[in-house]
Parts: C-alpha cells; sequence; structure tokens
C-alpha cells in the first residue's frame, strides 16, 4: 500500500483541470442527451475524471456529452417531516447544490429505500463504524488510500511552502435544514469552538501547527483559507481521515455563542438553558466526536421548545431519536451527492444503530443476520463461527489487515511512588516485553496469521523504519527478562513464587482489558508470561468506557488496546507523540506528564528530557516534504526514541474480521479492517443499497 501522497503537484494539477472542464461546459461542449448510467464496473466508454470514481458535474457532462437529469428519492418529504425543525420541504433543484458531487456507484445504480441495521457497543464506545457510513469531510481518502479527492470542498490549492491551504465549497450547497452552507461555517468551527476554552478547555493537536493557531480567512462565499504559521503538509491529509468536521452551522450554533450573537444568553434561556455556552454543549458538546449523546431528543418536554433535535449536518442521515439503546436516523433530504444517472443519494432510507455491551451478545445478532455492516469490535476470535454461518446467515465475512497493534503501556506517572519508579525504569519495560511469547500468540489468537513486532507509533511500516527498530526487545527470553527483573532489585523475597517490588512491597498487576480493541485470550496470555517471569497479575474485562475512564484518572497500573497509525495520518496529528501520546479513546500513559506539559509545568509530572525530543521532532517531521531526505532523517529519529523508551511493548500485528449482509449491494472489498482513514469513509457507503 502506498501512503505517499504528492500533495503539491498532484492535487494542484487537478485543481487546474477542473477549471478546464468546467470553461468546456460553458463553452457549450455539453450537449442534451441524458447521461449513460455509469459504475465503476461498467464506464459505458465514459472515460475517467480527474479523481477516481468520482466526477464533478461539469466534469461529467463534457466527458460524457449530455446533460445529467436530476431524481429525488420518493420518501424525501416523509424523511423530512421527522427532522424535527425542518421547514416543508423545497423541490429537488432547491436542495442540491448547483455543483453537486457525481458519484460512480461500484456495481450498480441502487434503489431507495430500507433501513441500515448496524451495532454499537454505547453511545460513546465502538460508534466510530457506525459513523464513518454517513460521515463527510472537506476532502476525503478514496479506497486506494493513497489519493486525496475532494468532497464536501469541490476542490482546494496550496501555495508553495505549504503556509496556505485554500478551500472552494460547492455553490448552492445547503445544511440538512435548508440553511446555506458557506466558508462562515468553516471558520466558525475554528474560531469559536476549536479555539473557545468555553467549549474545549484546550484545541486539540490537530487544529494547530506546532502549537500555534492557524489563522482561518473567509475570502468570500465560497472560498476559505487556512493560513498556516509554519508548514504542515498533512493538514490536507487531516480532513480526509479524521472524523473531527472542518465546519459547523454558524446560523444555529451561533444563536447561542456571545461572539457571534449579543443575545446568546437569552437564545439559550429561551428554550431552557442557563446560558449559551451550556445550549453549544448540550447540542455540540465538550468534543468534536460526532456521537456526543444528545438524549433530549427522546423528551418530549424538551422537544416542544427546542429549535431542533439535533445539530444540522451535511453528512448523509440525521438523527431523529436517541436513547441508552440505541438511535435512528433517516436521510438527509439536502445531501450534495448524487449518481451518475443524477438520482440524489444516499438510496438507503434510514439507519438503526443498537447498543450492545456484552461481546457475547453482539456475536449472537451477527450470526442470526439481524446486523447489515460491522467491523469494529470484531476481534480475530470471532472469525471461525462467524466463518461457518455465512452460508446459513446469507452474510459475507473477509479478514483484512489490520493497521492498529495491540500494545501494552505501564503507567510511568503512576500516583505509587514505588510502582512509579519501577514503571519508569526502562529495564523493566525491556524485561517485560522480551518475557511476551509473540509465537504463541499469534498461532493462539490470530491463528498464525500475524507477525509479532515492537511498537513504533507507524503502521503500515514507512520506508525509514528498518527490520532491526521494528523488532527491537521484541524476540522471546525469559533469561533477559529474569536477569534484569534481578538488576532492579525486583526479587522474589517470600518464596511464593513472585517478585515484589524493590522496596518488599508486593506487586500484582491488574489488567483491565476492553475487548472493543483486544482480544482477551492476548491479555491472559501475556498475563501468563509474565507470571513465568515472577510478575503476578490478574485479567478483567470492563466496558470500554470504565478503561477509558480509570486510564484518563491515572488509575491503573498496566494500560492496553489497539495503537498504531499510516504515515498519512500521522501527518496531520501528532498526538501519537505527545504526552500522553493519544487521545482519551486510544492507548495513553504518562497522565502527569501530559499534566505538565498542558500547564507549562504549573502541576503534573515533568516529563524527561528524551519525551521534548519526540515533541520537537513530530513538529519538524509535520513541516517536511514527505519522502524527502530530510523527512526520513526525522521519522526514523522520532521511531527510534519511541522504541527506545518503549513507553508502548507491542506484541502481533494481524488481520480482523469485515461483515456484511449479502443483501448490502456495491458493498466493495476492503483494503484493511481499521479505524485508520476512518473505517468506511473510503468506500463511499452512501451508495450502498439493498437488493431485498
Amino acid at each position: 500500500m502506498d501512503q505517499t501522497v504528492n500533495f503539491r503537484e498532484e492535487n494542484n494539477m487537478k485543481s487546474l483541470f477542473y477549471s478546464s472542464v468546467a470553461l468546456l461546459a460553458l463553452t457549450g461542449a455539453a450537449s442534451a442527451a441524458t447521461c449513460p448510467a455509469v459504475t465503476v464496473s461498467d464506464m459505458m466508454g465514459v472515460a475517467a475524471g480527474a479523481y477516481p470514481q468520482q466526477f464533478e458535474l461539469d466534469e461529467f457532462q463534457s466527458l460524457g456529452g449530455c446533460t445529467v437529469e436530476f431524481s429525488a428519492n420518493p420518501d424525501s418529504a416523509a424523511l423530512n417531516a421527522r427532522i424535527l425543525g425542518n421547514p416543508e420541504l423545497p423541490s429537488l433543484a432547491d436542495r442540491l447544490p448547483s455543483e453537486p458531487l457525481v458519484l460512480a456507484p461500484y456495481d450498480s445504480i441502487g434503489t431507495y429505500g430500507g433501513t441500515l441495521d448496524a451495532l454499537s457497543n454505547a453511545t460513546e464506545a465502538g460508534t466510530s463504524d457506525f459513523m464513518s457510513i454517513r460521515h463527510v469531510n472537506l476532502v476525503r481518502y478514496s479506497d486506494d488510500l493513497a489519493t486525496i479527492v475532494p468532497n464536501v470542498a469541490k476542490s482546494w490549492e496550496w501555495n508553495d511552502d505549504f503556509t496556505q491551504l485554500t478551500f472552494t465549497l460547492r455553490e448552492g450547497h445547503k445544511w440538512s435544514d435548508g440553511a446555506p452552507f458557506t466558508a462562515n461555517d468553516v471558520k466558525f468551527w475554528y474560531d469559536n469552538l476549536a479555539l473557545d476554552s468555553n467549549v474545549r478547555e484546550k484545541p486539540k493537536d490537530y487544529v494547530l501547527v506546532g502549537g500555534e493557531a492557524m489563522d482561518v480567512v473567509v475570502v468570500d462565499d465560497l472560498n476559505v483559507q487556512f493560513n498556516l504559521p509554519a508548514p504542515k503538509p498533512g493538514l490536507l491529509s487531516h480532513f480526509a481521515n479524521h472524523y473531527a468536521q472542518g465546519f459547523q452551522p454558524v446560523h444555529f450554533l451561533g444563536q447561542f455563542h456571545p461572539d457571534i450573537t449579543a443575545d446568546a444568553d437569552a437564545n439559550a434561556q429561551a428554550i431552557g438553558f442557563e446560558n449559551g455556552y451550556a445550549a453549544i454543549s448540550a447540542y455540540y458538546g465538550n468534543s468534536d466526536w460526532m456521537d456526543t449523546a444528545t438524549p433530549y431528543l427522546n423528551s418530549p418536554d424538551l422537544l416542544a421548545g427546542l429549535p431542533a433535535g439535533t445539530v444540522p449536518t451535511l453528512e448523509s442521515h440525521i438523527i431523529i431519536a436517541e436513547s441508552t439503546e440505541g438511535r435512528h436516523l433517516v436521510a438527509n433530504p439536502y445531501f450534495f451527492q448524487v449518481d451518475t444517472a443524477g438520482n440524489q443519494l444516499p438510496y438507503i432510507n434510514e439507519q438503526d444503530e443498537l447498543f450492545v455491551g456484552e461481546s457475547e451478545v453482539r456475536l449472537l445478532k451477527l450470526i442470526n443476520s439481524e446486523v447489515d455492516y460491522k467491523s469494529q469490535s470484531l476481534n480475530l476470535d470471532y472469525a471461525p463461527m462467524l466463518l461457518e454461518g455465512q452460508e446459513a446467515g446469507d452474510f459475507t465475512v473477509e479478514l483484512k489487515p489490520e493497521i492498529a497493534l495491540a500494545s501494552f503501556a505501564f503507567n510511568v506517572t503512576s500516583e505509587d511512588l514505588a510502582k512509579r519508579e519501577v514503571f519508569g525504569d526502562l529495564r523493566f519495560r525491556q524485561a517485560m516485553s522480551v518475557a511476551i511469547n509473540r509465537d504463541e500468540i499469534n498461532e493462539v489468537v490470530y491463528f498464525g496469521l500475524g507477525r509479532g513486532q515492537q511498537y513504533t507509533g507507524f503502521s503500515p511500516t514507512p520506508g525509514f523504519i528498518g527490520e532491526e527498530v521494528e523488532q527491537s526487545y521484541a524476540q522471546f527470553d525469559q533469561d533477559m527478562a529474569n536477569a534484569l527483573l534481578d538488576e532492579i532489585g525486583m526479587v522474589d523475597t517470600n518464596g511464593d513464587g513472585t517478585r515484589e517490588l524493590p522496596n518488599g512491597d508486593p506487586l500484582v498487576l491488574n489488567l483491565q482489558v476492553a475487548t472493543q480493541a483486544m482480544s482477551i485470550k492476548l491479555v491472559e496470555l501475556v498475563s501468563q508470561n509474565w507470571r513465568d517471569v515472577g510478575i503476578d497479575s490478574t485479567v478483567k474485562e470492563v466496558t470500554t468506557d470504565e478503561f477509558r475512564s480509570a486510564m484518563s484518572a491515572n488509575q491503573l497500573d498496566v494500560t492496553m488496546y489497539a495503537k498504531s497509525q499510516p504515515l498519512a495520518v500521522i501527518l496531520g496529528v501528532s498526538e501519537l507523540f505527545q504526552p500522553p501520546f493519544d487521545n482519551y479513546f486510544n492507548l495513553r500513559t504518562g497522565m502527569l506528564w501530559g499534566e505538565y506539559v498542558d500547564t507549562d509545568g504549573a502541576s503534573g509530572v515533568k516529563p524527561p528530557q528524551y519525551v521534548y525530543d519526540m515533541m520537537d521532532d513530530i513538529n519538524a517531521f509535520q513541516a517536511a516534504i514527505v519522502g524527502t531526505d530530510e523527512s526520513n532523517e526525522i521519522g526514523a529519529r522520532l521511531v527510534k526514541t519511541m522504541v527506545d523508551s518503549l513507553l508502548f511493548i507491542g506484541t502481533v500485528k494481524a488481520v480482523a474480521p469485515i461483515y456484511h449482509s449479502n443483501s448490502l449491494k456495491n458493498f466493495t472489498e476492503f483494503q484493511t479492517q481499521s479505524y485508520a482513514y476512518y473505517r468506511t469513509y473510503p468506500y463511499r457507503p452512501t451508495q450502498w443499497y439493498f437488493s431485498e
């Protein structure tokens, strides 16, 4: 899989191509003939456009010598009536942009209707798989996972030194309530939400460049500029793969923001909130995670006074009901995509998401064909039963490579100072790494389909990471582990077969595992490996929310989860190399190091120098042009620091299942089973449909 992205040359050439195509259309190149219903499997003689599997409208009409005739979902009005706050539905011509994005379906033009049944763990656990089905952002990765293509944005352009990125939006694009979507919505998201400490305590690293804010400038309604304090070519890649959308509706949320509306507090109080920021929090949450709970959707008393059930969206579907048991969504009647026959997308009318916390129950529902698509939280443990049930259940299971690597981390800032001293000793982490029998894990947990390796941060492995680095302290060597533990003074003083801390206190590692991202069989094997060298432990399965909360509160001795990101993601997001080395939803360690950095030393624990070196290197890496000698040199140094520190201990990277109903059509083969690239987002779920 080629992860190299030539951001400037490729994307600017494609922007120029669009200009040429638009000019041809304006000069009468398109005829009055109806456009052919092109699919990826049958292009009907129409040449490929500037980007794979999609076209701009003028481009498609010019290449096909035709005119697209638009058609609406016949159920649009009925679906619109179920969206709280939406006005009566206007004609399709008044709902589509004047420049809709034209998608070529994979196999066939779809039919409207049906409900997609999905399965998640809880309100904010195991939901990204489902969210990605309706997700949109300014751009996205195509299904080759190498080419960035337009989506919400019609085009983009970099300046020569990657310090200014300009997006051009689609004329006439509308939010799900019919209000215009403009460049002001991009600036509002950035200035008034992402950077406002009343909304977020601190900005996310991906909205900063080397720790500094950008300047977002509205050129006009259709053009918005990101002016960067330093080069960051990976900013475009961030918008292509991340759940955080680069826009929010100023017409809706702005009525509650004091910097936008003088009567913000009064507007919020009129519908029962304490002030404007409370209303923003209720609607938008305190993060940019798309599935922040909105339980008032099912409260008739609250609904009567609210202007909308949830924030207007540009996504393919909008939430109309939510409870502790799940969510229900309907198709966005203003969605900006059409197929090559002119049918407004999405094809599927409704989506239903059920929350099931127990992994065994989720597996049973999959076997019983109660779900249409699932990959998140499907560990390879489930594969034998799923593969056996395919024919009877009329579903398909594919095993695809994982990008994230099941990894462990010791709490180097433990509140227990005796444990902190041991966990912070590199020799201890080296011992615990070589005590792990990765070959056994591969055979027992992954059926021999994986490969043991050390955690490097990057996956797939870019060319600047050598085999020696990837396998550092990944060998199985109990003698080395025992010698290192002896060296640091961890011995069995009472003869019970387990080692104590150097001060004589007992040590029992409480291994709390959330099976959303890690097999409990793997954790049990690692637990036994560690007991074999005298480190006692217990294994307990917990919910994902319990794990995340305890980890973030600095309460766990050991944390464990799947972890690693592709080069394309790391170019835009630096959090893997800054303490606590990831966000709330993933594997972290050194919470008090992160607190020290965030507060400029006012609280927390000062990290060692190598942590600051990594922070400097990730900023330099993101500013360099990917693939150059400079970039490769910085990347190699960055990875060596991470691997040498063993803050995270990798195990085995293998494959995992992807499940889908056979009645779900235009479902293409995925390249990976992973969160990276935002799960289904590259595979265009808006053109999925049901055959029955």
